[in-house]
């Protein structure tokens, strides 16, 4: 470990398709001091002579963090694309490290350079790292009007990115394939999702896209319709689930237990409200365990975390969440369970549909507080010739703070 009073021993550069002239001075003086730089294969090829070992930096990535830490103590710097903090390798690299044993020296980054390249305002721009993620996680953003910078892995997943964005009903936005940037090699060329892209194109690279099309688009507020999920019934339908997750309030960060989650609507809409949201779901048929994680990698939260048993046995070691939905399976051993873990200030949402799960709702809310509500919808139908309300089966919900 770095001694605190000795300055960083390693420097993340930013580095470019331009190299060492699009460098700022403290960047070359890095540089020139450095005794070992590391950087990919891409960037040590526009990496001139210099006083130091030159390490290539191997794939896949993890296998070169021993390698850099055996050089703890040395002047080290490691060539990054860009800013390294934004979808860059600083931040995996970083979490192996104390505070004071680095510093960072960022310079433009790919999507500065795309919106500088296309007269886009950044700050209006959605930016997206996908060359190490599903593209399925484009699904939520693909909204008529909206502008998209997305990084790529190659192109294949140029490919794979325009028939995907095709295939969901916006086969009419406009790509603009970004090759390069900020070098000699850069190059611009604009296609729409429903042609072929081109075969010749050049890493690195990234996708602008002006989304367009019919969709269907995902709504943003809470209560999709049941038609973006796949569900042999098993799921709470739009309406309700709309209440259920006012009741839950997601908010940013926090971690939701869905025990019974069927389908996985619950959970997929709290990952939803916000990217940097975590759920587990906890689900005892495999089936519908299967059918939740397809649901929340079409819909591009492939993140969901889905744990296959009967609760309250699957609970174990999980971490504890900040909210728990109790959607199925409800028991008197499983509150039990979860007033005996959960910590003070954890929202519990339990909805009940049968005569016995109900009884137990409201015993349980008479012991430990919380508001008890019966949800009841209808719905217009044909009674013959004419139409008339259609009762869905009430709902009765608990919601209550341990």
């Amino acid at each position: 470990m770095a001694d605190v009073n000795n300055a960083p021993w390693l420097t993340f550069v930013g580095w470019g398709e331009s190299g060492t002239s699009g460098l700022t001075a403290a960047s070359q003086t890095a540089l020139e001091q450095a005794s070992t730089v590391f950087g990919a294969r891409r960037h040590l090829d526009l990496l001139p002579d210099i006083n130091a070992d030159v390490i290539e930096w191997p794939v896949p990535f993890s296998d070169g963090i021993p390698l850099l830490l055996a050089k703890r103590g040395q002047r080290v710097v490691m060539l990054v694309s860009g800013d390294p903090f934004w979808f860059g390798a600083g931040t995996s690299v970083s979490k192996h490290l104390q505070p004071n044993e680095w510093t960072a020296i960022p310079s433009q980054s790919t999507f500065s350079l795309a919106s500088s390249a296309l007269g886009w305002p950044l700050e209006r721009a959605t930016c997206l790292g996908l060359h190490a993620a599903p593209l399925n996680r484009i699904r939520p953003y693909l909204q008529p009007c909206q502008k998209l910078i997305v990084l790529l892995r190659d192109g294949a997943a140029v490919r794979d990115l325009a028939g995907l964005i095709a295939s969901l009903g916006f086969a009419e936005s406009t790509l603009h394939l970004l090759e390069a940037l900020g070098g000699e090699r850069q190059r611009i060329r604009v296609f729409s999702a429903g042609e072929q892209p081109p075969d010749d194109i050049n890493h690195p690279v990234a996708v602008a896209i002006d989304v367009a099309g019919s969709g269907p688009a995902m709504p943003r507020t809470p209560g999709l319709p049941d038609s973006f999920f796949e569900h042999d019934g098993q799921i709470t339908k739009q309406t309700v689930r709309a209440l259920t997750l006012s009741a839950l309030s997601p908010m940013p960060g926090e971690l939701l237990w869905d025990i019974g989650t069927g389908s996985g609507s619950v959970a997929i809409e709290w990952l939803l409200a916000h990217p940097q949201n975590r759920a587990i779901s906890f689900e005892a048929s495999t089936d519908r365990a299967a059918t939740a994680r397809r649901n929340a990698l079409n819909l591009g939260v492939d993140w969901l975390d889905i744990i296959e048993g009967r609760a309250p046995d699957v609970l174990g070691d999980q971490p504890l969440p900040d909210a728990v939905f109790i959607g199925g399976g409800l028991t008197e051993p499983l509150l039990e369970t979860l007033w005996q873990r959960l910590p003070e200030g954890t929202r519990l949402v339990a909805n009940a549909v049968t005569l016995e799960s109900e009884a137990l709702l409201v015993q349980w809310q008479d012991n430990k507080g919380g508001e008890l509500q019966r949800i009841a919808l209808s719905s217009a139908g044909a009674i013959g010739s004419r139409r008339g309300w259609k009762a869905q089966y009430p709902i009765v919900q608990w919601r209550v703070t341990l």
